[in-house]
């Protein structure tokens, strides 16, 4: 099986070319290929398929001809994720299976089709609008932090630390604790701090994550996205950009004149070869 390795700020996933939907893709397999001993290693794999020739991305062939099934590295599906649409627009442009028209390149996931723009080492994809809809909380060990519920076409909550907690100081190993009533299907969940002011944002927010069907990550897109429509939000703020520094490098969120959201950051990739299935599983 042929595959290519690439990151998006230190969030890094396994790329499987699979036009035709020929693969076998099971949820032991990525498990498998995402494991960082025995596999491969990654926080989820990205299987290149045209839209038409997958379920979950048919209904979208006519907007999109290129379909991101993202699977998390436990094997589980996700609806979206930011690091990782940039990600594959990578490797469709640079192995020549697509290119960007004056408006960008359409990219169909799960949750809908996105808009990516390449622009040198960065590409913006414009984002489905942030949804910001509840309050609630999550647990840390002995804490419990306020939080803010926020549907980017996978659920996020994004919780600010208090009474001197330093970001960096979470204990992470665990999954945190949050209200299955408000998340029925699990939730990645963003931890933030405040930062200083940067040169070219409006605000500046650290961030650690730990995803649902991965664990810590250096790096959430979507959770970013999340982040900065809360960052706005309590700014009052119903444009501008916000700097999001996550543990792999920074993100950049904004909210344009026109109503629009962006996610811009790097992405790169870093390796390309061949996997011996039968070793895996």
């Amino acid at each position: 099986m042929l595959f290519t390795k690439g990151h998006g700020t230190g969030n890094d996933f396994v790329i499987l070319p699979d036009p035709d939907g020929a693969l076998e893709l099971t949820p032991a397999l990525v498990a498998a290929l995402c494991d960082r001993h025995r596999g491969i290693g990654a926080d989820g794999v990205l299987r290149v398929v045209r839209s038409a020739k997958h379920p979950d991305g048919a209904d979208h062939a006519a907007d999109a001809e290129w379909f991101m099934d993202y699977w998390n590295a436990d094997g589980s599906f996700a609806e979206m994720c930011g690091n990782g649409v940039r990600v594959f627009t990578r490797y469709l442009l640079t192995h020549d299976l697509a290119t960007a028209g004056p408006e960008g390149l359409p990219i169909a996931t799960r949750s809908g089709v996105v808009v990516a723009v390449p622009g040198g080492d960065l590409i913006s994809v414009h984002m489905r609008t942030p949804e910001v809809y509840a309050a609630s909380t999550a647990t840390v060990g002995p804490l419990t932090l306020p939080g803010i519920a926020v549907n980017c076409g996978n659920p996020h909550l994004v919780t600010g630390l208090h009474d001197g907690v330093r970001l960096g100081a979470l204990d992470l190993h665990v999954a945190p604790g949050f209200d299955p009533h408000v998340f029925p299907e699990g939730v990645n969940v963003e931890f933030t701090s405040p930062g200083e002011p940067v040169e070219g944002a409006d605000l500046h927010v650290h961030m650690r994550v730990y995803e649902r069907g991965s664990a810590e990550t250096l790096s959430c897109g979507s959770g970013a996205l999340a982040v900065g429509a809360v960052a706005l939000r309590e700014a009052r703020r119903s444009t501008g950009t916000v700097a999001v520094d996550v543990p792999g490098g920074r993100l950049l969120v904004t909210a344009d004149d026109e109503g629009r959201w962006w996610l811009a950051g790097p992405a790169v990739l870093v390796a390309t070869g061949e996997v011996d299935v039968p070793t895996l599983i």
